[in-house]
């Protein structure tokens, strides 16, 4: 006999207790020939100090390039990566300042009247809408909030990145007794009446405006109309249950100095809200540079903050903590790619639908260099395995890359910043 079809969105229900459905074989479309498309998501992961250039990047390209000393961390996923050369953002130079343009790309963040443009993160969430209970989750480590984010809007202001695991979890999983949700719908409410209020005051106005008056007014309404239709779509996020997880409450870790334990720890809620489909995209802000002296292994400790550190100018202690800092970081990514691989998203890991990006601002924070950044990108269903290397005097636009992503994610565009199209070697699987 035929079994049913259900839909994914079915819950168990007992005891106002709910549970949503994994991907089962019943979830198939209605001839049984084909399954259902599981989403495309997105992680991205930047450190604002970079690596040390000459460990990271390998000397052979193509295929069958040979790994380099820090990419030999991740050799069991050689085939689920692509290192890339010879990529940076046009015009973003100034050292340190760059960092809040690295999914931006930004042009002379030095310069008098500079103003941040959209993240690449924000624009992707804008196009595809929200499907998911958070359009978008900005993360951070050691971060300095008022000042730091890979996140920006089209306005170009900072988006506060959340680097409080346990408060994550709970905006996550906790869902909140029925007075908390009514008071919290209540408020979304208000907000609602006072956009209403503002929409009929400004018709009314609009009838005394000349034309070029009007037209900026009706961009600034359509712009209230956006906000109106994002406290619609969390209106009825708070009627539905948050998501099941047989994941303790993190326990939060406040010393800057533990460094690395925090960075593992934010990975690891990334994957649990993309695991959890709580979002598909994700950004993760390292702060390096806001890093004191820190935990290297064990008892042993840095000589001094991440930032002295990597003004190192060859000296060889300054190097060889750096060395193992770095070590440090592709040991994280390796155990991140194999979280994700061993997470089933239906028939497909999870690994070949989320794009992983770990790169910098920096290509060599010794000089204050913002060329020849250090790019990884791993899964999301491309081919990988291979060293795409551009010029290293005259580098592609790391927005190409950008754009190749957005179309991988499902958006039709051709643009983004300062890119030229699409970034060439690098093909779907």
């Amino acid at each position: 006999m035929t079994a049913p079809r259900i839909d994914r969105r079915t819950l168990l229900r007992a005891a106002g207790v709910s549970l949503g459905l994994p991907m089962l074989e019943c979830m198939a479309t209605a001839s049984g020939q084909s399954k259902p498309t599981s989403p495309r998501r997105m992680l991205i992961i930047s450190n604002n100090l970079g690596v040390l250039p000459k460990p990271f990047f390998p000397t052979t390209t193509g295929h069958t390039y040979t790994l380099s000393p820090y990419l030999s961390k991740l050799a069991e996923y050689r085939r689920d990566f692509t290192v890339f050369s010879g990529l940076s953002h046009p015009g973003v130079v100034g050292g340190h300042s760059t960092e809040n343009c690295f999914l931006t790309a930004a042009r002379g963040p030095t310069k008098s009247g500079f103003r941040n443009t959209i993240s690449l993160d924000q624009y992707a969430a804008e196009k595809l809408g929200q499907s998911t209970r958070f359009p978008s989750l900005n993360l951070g480590v050691n971060i300095d909030k008022a000042n730091r984010s890979l996140s920006w809007t089209r306005d170009g202001v900072l988006l506060t990145a959340e680097d409080n695991a346990s408060s994550l979890f709970r905006r996550m999983f906790i869902q909140g007794n029925p007075s908390a949700v009514r008071q919290q719908i209540q408020r979304l409410e208000e907000r609602g009446s006072i956009l209403d209020t503002l929409l009929d005051d400004a018709k009314r106005f609009s009838s005394t405006l000349g034309t070029d008056d009007k037209a900026r007014l009706a961009q600034y309404l359509n712009s209230v109309r956006e906000v109106e239709g994002q406290l619609q779509t969390a209106r009825e996020w708070e009627l539905k249950p948050k998501p099941a997880t047989n994941q303790a409450m993190p326990a939060d870790i406040h010393d800057k100095k533990l460094f690395f334990q925090k960075f593992e720890l934010m990975l690891s809620m990334a994957h649990l809200a993309l695991e959890t489909d709580s979002t598909r995209i994700v950004t993760l802000m390292v702060d390096a540079f806001a890093t004191p002296v820190f935990n290297l292994r064990n008892q042993e400790n840095t000589t001094d903050g991440y930032h002295n550190l990597s003004h190192h100018g060859q000296a060889p202690d300054k190097v060889k903590q750096l060395e193992d800092a770095d070590h440090r970081q592709m040991e994280l990514l390796s155990h991140l790619l194999k979280r994700l691989a061993n997470t089933m998203d239906g028939h497909q890991r999870l690994l070949d639908q989320t794009m992983v990006l770990y790169g910098s601002n920096m290509g060599d924070s010794n000089t204050h260099d913002n060329t020849n950044l250090p790019i990884v990108l791993a899964g999301g269903g491309f081919r990988h395995g291979q060293h795409l290397a551009f010029k290293r005097d005259d580098n592609k636009p790391l927005a190409n890359l950008f754009v190749s992503m957005l179309q991988r994610l499902g958006i039709e565009t051709e643009t983004f910043g300062s890119s030229t199209g699409t970034l060439s070697g690098l093909n779907p699987a």
